[in-house]
């Protein structure tokens, strides 16, 4: 075992601080990263404060994970030291199921090994990337391409993905009509995404404020969803409406958003259970769906395709021990558009 430094909640809600955690030791298919830099994801304070229940204390979040292999067990055949890779929102799966014979390990039979907050094979908790090392197996890596600066490749292991893989699962591209609800950690990276793959896009935002950054990303129309009309003008638009809130919307609202045939996607995660009413659905042969992050094969396609089109997330990188002051922050929605911590003030 390896004792490094890491931050974590020592408890539910409490802040976090300064201490040291054990990795296990480089096994046959294992690697280890030298953490470079973790991103600070919405659900990292969900759980944190343990919103969503049953958290595992002291908990070491993080699982946007970027850094440089700095040893590698025998067996190890991906991976060689000094390469850059990543690490995003799960650690292992079963291996057998039918999902993660298809690379679509985020939706294991049995359950993913999440990256922290959960128990891997051998009874042990996992802890995440506000650490200064990781071992992981080289299964659970990815590649992040030389085109991409690692402080801003961080967030696309969770952010990235997560928008990603239902834009590319509900078919965005030229001709279709996306909506993304939010310009925020995810939200920013969906108008880029969906920008770059070729759909028209437009921003659903509470109020204008954002407007010019998210044109900037790509967006071709901005509206705000505080304003009633917004609503009445854009009844039946949108293919595709991916939420990236953590909220609870008014479904109702913007399924009516929907062409007949489209998708509402929601990726937000609120604590708090919604209602609706199903002629919202019915009317329309309207779809609402829900997406995970990707597996291994389609987080490391997004991190080529983003590679390829020049852009990663956009950062305020910070020092560890800032890390209580951002989760405020992010819950006041004060920050464009994710922290990234800076693993070396650890």
């Amino acid at each position: 075992m390896t004792t490094v430094a890491a931050y974590a909640a020592p408890a539910a809600k409490a802040p976090l601080e300064r201490t040291t955690i054990e990795r296990r030791p480089v096994g046959e298919s294992d690697i280890l990263i030298d953490i470079k830099f973790a991103g600070i994801c919405h659900s990292d304070i969900h759980q944190a404060r343990d919103g969503w229940g049953e958290g595992i204390f002291p908990m070491v979040p993080g699982h946007e994970i970027a850094g440089v292999v700095s040893e590698v067990g025998p067996g190890v055949t991906k991976y060689a030291v000094g390469d850059r890779v990543g690490v995003g929102c799960f650690v292992d799966s079963c291996r057998e199921c039918e999902y993660c014979k298809q690379g679509l390990e985020q939706y294991c039979a049995k359950g993913m090994t999440a990256t922290y907050n959960a128990f891997d094979k051998d009874g042990e908790p996992t802890y995440g990337g506000y650490s200064t090392h990781l071992v992981v197996d080289e299964n659970y890596a990815v590649r992040i391409p030389e085109g991409l600066a690692l402080d801003v490749a961080a967030p696309l292991l969770c952010a990235g993905i997560t928008l990603y893989s239902p834009l590319r699962h509900w078919n965005a591209g030229p001709g279709k009509k996306v909506a993304i609800v939010g310009l925020g950690g995810l939200g920013h990276m969906g108008v880029k995404i969906a920008a770059a793959l070729g759909a028209e896009v437009t921003v659903l935002s509470q109020t204008l404020g954002k407007q010019d950054d998210g044109l900037k990303f790509g967006a071709d129309h901005y509206y705000a969803t505080g304003d009633p009309k917004t609503f009445q003008e854009l009844a039946g638009t949108f293919d595709l409406i991916v939420s990236t809130v953590s909220a609870p919307l008014d479904f109702g609202a913007y399924l009516s958003l929907l062409k007949t045939d489209g998708a509402l996607v929601n990726v937000g995660a609120p604590e708090e259970p919604v209602s609706m009413n199903l002629f919202s659905l019915i009317g329309g042969r309207k779809t609402l769906a829900g997406s995970a992050i990707g597996g291994i094969p389609e987080t490391q396609e997004m991190l080529d395709f983003c590679a390829e089109h020049g852009f990663g997330a956009e950062i305020e990188l910070i020092p560890a021990e800032q890390v209580n002051e951002a989760y405020e922050r992010v819950l006041a929605s004060d920050v464009r558009y994710r922290f990234v911590i800076d693993t070396a003030t650890i």
